[in-house]
């Protein structure tokens, strides 16, 4: 009845255009995550589990096939002939080779865990319905829908749960022959962490903006991705070869031998330039006049530590500690688990110190259940604007307590930096050193262990920056997260494709803020860094040095690109060029102008 039919290797080369958010180019096979009516887990098995998957799938498909039968006999006498032969329809779906045969081979050939094999071949099968021109065909499409989301319902009835949609993916070291790109409609925060250790070389999303935490992410594992592409998971099909631009945001899918080969060579000279940079790694990050710069990382976990060591980076500039709390099936972990991991990222970095920022949730980063004080809030349209991160933290003081005491005990083994994120009121610094007085009371009572941490606070309010000289005498330092900054300043939603052409680092307003927050902090004798994607943005690098800006924070894998660039700077001189740039109506020309000369002068690589 159906072919069963997965590569399309004689489909005409076309092209998707998306926005670059992670530059390189990437070359694979097309792995689609289709949305679906009921959440599906995707993840990766092992060779041994190959045949208990296959079985695992046919006891879901006998299932149905129980289900159906049983529909049909106790059918009443009375009911329509039609209903028989619809259920005799759907019992043939389910008994059908390019259904049931096709979805094993996912399993065999690919390792895809059962639910995955089988909405991919769904997705297969679906567009070979569209394209059949018999109109009463086509509309057994839905029918085979039908059949397969009762499949996957009693899949997830088997597993007692059904886990999270679009990318949920296992750690597993698994590729099969061809590399592979991820394409979706979109990839949550919390997937992405799952994805960030998966074994994709490179991701297409509907959906996205240059600063969406998924292009985040994408940069820190320096891997090539196009976001807001609008429908490429819609065009593009399982199994297609597909060229990754991250350069230009360019999709092209099926591409011919002659474009193939030139992307190849392409990546061969990335790869080389990498290999160069990478003799940078022990080099100090020293400009021309002598100015020490501290380059630290930005990670999400403890086990991306060692990858910050390794980078050369001088500290942790921000530790995302809000990934602790998600893909846990609601539950938040305590106060034990959380300081494991504060301790285990303090001893892997090796003396070197640690910024770790409070649970930042909400807005793009939403936890996988709602505290009460959430559900309180729901009606928020905006969750950028509503209850998240200090704001969150403030409404559950028992729960941000409990973080504060990981901290503080983490603490004994460490030199740790306390950073709070989204701060706009003097009042919520107040509270915060309340809290934390409780705290270093309770753990003093209980006999644990801590030493000083010293409290910043993040500037990603434009109202934060504007009232820094009120804030300043309250905390040890300040960090700069200029992906939030210039989203409240510009009004843009940083994660909306529809806008994400409106925003602009290079902004004269984003310009002030950033360089006023840094002098007004130098002047007050306390420690200032940038943590946001501008930090680890090479062609801002010359700017912030000249601002002032002595301490970057960014991805590991960002730290060569940008020491090469602050080992070939005079900060000095750079600095003679800000007034100029801040009053232009166009600072990014005049930047670049500026800064063509000081840019070609080079420095011996090591």
């Amino acid at each position: 009845m159906m072919k069963a039919r997965r590569c399309y290797s004689q489909r005409m080369s076309f092209q998707v255009f998306g926005i670059p958010v992670s530059r390189g180019v990437a070359i694979g096979r097309a792995v689609l995550v289709a949305s679906s009516r009921i959440d599906v887990a995707h993840y990766f098995i092992d060779d041994a589990s190959v045949a208990s998957e296959i079985e695992r799938c046919l006891r879901g498909r006998d299932e149905v096939v129980r289900e159906l039968e049983t529909l049909k006999t106790d059918l009443p006498s009375d009911a329509p002939h039609e209903l028989a032969a619809l259920l005799d329809v759907h019992l043939m779906l389910l008994h059908d080779e390019a259904l049931t045969g096709a979805t094993k081979q996912w399993i065999v050939e690919r390792h895809y865990n059962a639910e995955w094999a089988l909405s991919a071949q769904l997705e297969v099968l679906a567009r070979q319905f569209d394209e059949m021109e018999d109109e009463y065909l086509r509309e057994r499409k839905a029918d085979l829908e039908q059949v397969v989301e009762r499949v996957l319902g009693a899949l997830a009835r088997e597993q007692g749960k059904s886990q999270g949609n679009a990318a949920s993916l296992a750690q597993r070291d698994f590729a099969g022959e061809d590399p592979l790109l991820l394409v979706a409609a979109d990839i949550a925060p919390a997937d992405m962490m799952q994805f960030k250790r998966s074994v994709f070389h490179g991701f297409i999303t509907d959906i996205g903006g240059k600063t969406s935490h998924t292009a985040i992410v994408a940069r820190s594992m320096d891997i090539p991705a196009v976001v807001g592409t609008r429908e490429a998971s819609r065009l593009i099909r399982q199994d297609d070869w597909v060229i990754i631009d991250g350069d230009v945001g360019a999709v092209i899918v099926n591409p011919s031998p002659i474009v193939l080969e030139e992307y190849r060579f392409r990546q061969r000279q990335s790869e080389l330039e990498r290999a160069r940079l990478a003799r940078l790694r022990h080099t100090p990050a020293v400009t021309l006049d002598g100015e020490r710069i501290e380059l630290h990382a930005n990670i999400e976990l403890p086990g991306d530590a060692p990858a910050a060591v390794e980078a050369g980076a001088t500290g942790v500039g921000l530790f995302r500690s809000e990934f602790l709390f998600m893909n846990r099936g609601g539950q938040l972990p305590g106060e034990d688990e959380q300081f494991e991991a504060y301790r285990a990222a303090v001893e892997a970095m090796r003396g070197m110190p640690v910024t770790i920022r409070t649970v930042d949730i909400g807005a793009d980063k939403p936890l996988d259940r709602m505290s009460p004080s959430e559900l309180r809030h729901e009606h928020v349209l905006n969750p950028a604007m509503g209850l998240r991160a200090i704001r969150w933290s403030l409404a559950e003081p028992s729960m941000f307590r409990q973080q504060l005491r990981a901290i503080y005990r983490a603490s004994a083994y460490g030199k740790i930096r306390l950073l709070i994120p989204m701060v706009a009121h003097l009042g919520e610094v107040r509270q915060i050193q309340e809290a934390i007085v409780r705290v270093k009371q309770q753990l003093t009572d209980s006999g644990q262990a801590y030493t000083h941490v010293d409290l910043g606070v993040m500037i990603e309010i434009p109202a934060a920056a504007v009232m820094l000289p009120l804030l300043l005498p309250h905390v040890d330092f300040v960090s700069i997260g200029t992906n939030d900054l210039i989203q409240y300043t510009l009004a843009i939603d940083r994660a909306d494709e529809a806008v994400a052409h409106l925003y602009d680092p290079w902004h004269p307003a984003v310009l002030h803020l950033i360089a006023s927050t840094i002098s007004q902090a130098r002047q007050a004798g306390r420690s200032v860094s940038v943590c946001g994607e501008m930090a680890g943005d090479p062609a801002f690098t010359d700017l912030l040095l000249a601002m002032g800006l002595r301490s970057f924070s960014m991805h590991p894998a960002q730290i060569p690109t940008v020491k090469q660039r602050i080992l070939r700077a005079d900060a000095a001189r750079l600095s003679s060029a800000v007034p100029q740039i801040l009053a232009s109506e166009d600072p990014a020309t005049v930047a670049e102008t500026v800064f063509a000369g000081q840019r070609q002068r080079t420095t011996p690589l090591h």
